[in-house]
């Protein structure tokens, strides 16, 4: 049996990534919950305005392509040098400077590979997922604040004050199952 979250947020609109910033910024100062941003494309700035942690997905990116590298760097030097030596010109069985552009590509293949699966992994993204978007608009033009209710003195009346001056299209409220 399972039971489900019924999570009340606040949904305020506006029309330039500036607005959304600064509105962010402000409402986590006051002590409100950010939900989350909403935005058609990455706003510099909104995950410390947000309070977000750093991604780790650069260590991942880091450890998937270091494993590659040196995966391949390996598996040249034992074709090469152990398994199926072949003296082509006088040329060293262990050449290093042979390969290494072998070597970098796979570090930029298993990083590149590597970092979109864990990204995929932590999104909870997969193949045929139906994702209906917050807003229909914030896919093209606008950027919607959600803030989430946390306690009983949560006031929307509040809210829509104190967004007035980031000039707030749209405050609603609306909840998530």
């Amino acid at each position: 049996m399972s039971t489900s979250v019924n999570t009340q947020l606040t949904l305020a609109t506006f029309d330039h990534e500036a607005n959304v910033l600064r509105a962010t910024e402000e409402m986590r100062k006051r002590g409100f919950h950010i939900h989350d941003v909403y935005s058609p494309y990455a706003i510099h700035g909104i995950d410390e305005a947000m309070g977000l942690k750093p991604s780790r997905l650069t260590w991942v990116c880091f450890v998937c392509g270091l494993i590659g590298a040196l995966g391949m760097l390996w598996f040249q030097h034992w074709v090469n040098a152990v398994a199926w030596p072949i003296d082509v010109g006088g040329k060293p069985w262990n050449s290093l400077p042979a390969e290494a552009p072998v070597g970098f590509e796979m570090l930029v293949l298993c990083a590149a590979f590597g970092t979109v699966f864990a990204f995929f992994v932590v999104s909870r993204m997969f193949p045929g997922k139906n994702v209906t978007p917050i807003n229909k608009r914030v896919t093209d033009d606008q950027f919607v604040l959600a803030l989430g209710e946390v306690d009983a003195s949560y006031s929307i009346d509040e809210i829509e004050e104190i967004l007035k001056k980031y000039n707030v299209l749209e405050v609603e409220e609306t909840s998530l199952e």
